[in-house]
């Protein structure tokens, strides 16, 4: 009496996670949603890029304003809602972000597709 095993393939799409599955999407939307009242704002535009350079289910969140690498890094923080200024918004928004809701994203995620995260 044997057994059978799914193909890896099969068991990734039943829970939802081989690529552009519906955890990776849940996971992109998470992160740009979280990150957007940590990104800064001038005008508006570079928190929208990262909607625009997306595909949203890739696992690559890219920002296309021109001027977003220096921003991420030089950023000082001195908007109206900037860290200078008590604010959330400045430099270096994703890593800021990651460490407030990366285990809830994480947990979350591990809940959608059927397991259990193992950070608390």
């Amino acid at each position: 009496m044997g057994f059978s095993i799914k193909p890896t393939e099969q068991l990734l799409r039943e829970r939802g996670l081989q690529r552009g599955g519906k955890v990776q999407k849940f996971i992109d939307s998470e992160c740009i949603r979280h990150m957007d009242k940590y990104t800064p704002f001038q005008t508006g535009f570079l928190k929208r890029s990262v909607i625009l350079g997306s595909v949203i289910g890739s696992g690559i969140l890219r920002y296309i304003a021109p001027y977003s690498r220096s921003v991420y890094y030089n950023n000082a923080g001195r908007g109206i809602e900037g860290t200078a200024r008590g604010g959330l918004r400045g430099p270096k928004w994703w890593e800021r972000m990651k460490a407030v809701y990366g285990d809830i994203i994480l947990r979350s995620a591990a809940k959608l597709c059927g397991g259990k995260s193992k950070r608390r």
